[in-house]
């Protein structure tokens, strides 16, 4: 594992990667999830995908949206906009007209629609990395460290190329815990935590965090002990990432920079 501290005058220097001058296109709302749906689960259940027209086994990045996990909706970050990657924005239920697992079983749900049809995007289903911020990248960890939520699709989760975690929630999410009438302010590890799953030979595994002054809850600590943890069982491949002059909502715009350098090496 190691840690970095991202100091603000550096990464505000930092250029972006150049955009390249292929055509795009994006179609949105396609719906990810099959067979009978509730109404809101046809409204929620939508995902938009942004591509290169002549993309040839590109690298597919399944992106959730923060806000909680009781708003918030899907767009096209951006910073992953022109830089030859496919980027699938997904949508899914939100608590309160929902309660948990639901959300991560929408999360999974979407990430088997990019392993389903990303090749006919002209994406490589060897190379699909998943991530998100806040609740996204909540999700993110939890469809990629524990398996059974992509179980149901016949999906061994060690397939993600990458999990890219934008300042997520490392112990039990506070919506759940706020579902279960537990303060925010109380940690809870169980099954909804990502930190309960933790396992040696899980996909790789990016941390980025705000400054610890600056994130919310205690979430560098968070990210932070479930580094600490992954290397404990033997994961080699985990890395933490704070960056110094961010907070919870603008430390996107350096982990971003830092997802596609990553991503760019494969």
């Amino acid at each position: 594992m190691k840690h970095f501290a991202l100091f603000w005058l550096l990464l505000t220097t930092i250029p972006a990667f150049s955009q390249d001058t292929a055509v795009y296109l994006q179609k949105n709302n396609l719906a990810y999830r099959t067979g009978q749906q509730t109404d809101y689960m046809k409204e929620r259940c939508v995902l938009d995908v942004y591509y290169p027209v002549k993309a040839a086994n590109a690298p597919v990045i399944v992106w959730f949206h923060g806000g909680g996990i009781t708003g918030g909706n899907k767009s096209i970050p951006a910073e992953l906009k022109r830089q030859n990657v496919i980027v699938i924005a997904a949508n899914y239920r939100l608590s309160p007209k929902v309660s948990c697992p639901a959300y991560i079983e929408d999360a999974a749900a979407a990430v088997a629609w990019a392993f389903r049809n990303a090749a006919s995007f002209g994406g490589d289903s060897n190379r699909i990395y998943v991530s998100g911020h806040s609740a996204g990248a909540y999700l993110s960890c939890m469809v990629g460290l524990d398996k059974k939520w992509l179980a149901p699709y016949h999906i061994d989760a060690n397939r993600i190329a990458g999990l890219f975690s934008f300042s997520a929630q490392a112990i039990t999410h506070f919506t759940i815990r706020k579902e279960k009438g537990i303060a925010d302010t109380q940690p809870v590890i169980d099954e909804y935590a990502p930190l309960y799953h933790v396992r040696a030979d899980a996909p790789p595994l990016y941390l980025y965090t705000g400054n610890r002054e600056m994130e919310m809850l205690g979430r560098y600590e968070e990210n932070a002990y479930l580094a600490r943890m992954m290397q404990l069982t033997g994961h080699k491949k985990t890395w933490l990432f704070e960056m110094d002059g961010y907070g919870h909502g603008d430390m996107p715009k350096p982990s971003f920079y830092l997802m596609l350098k990553e991503i760019n090496k494969k």
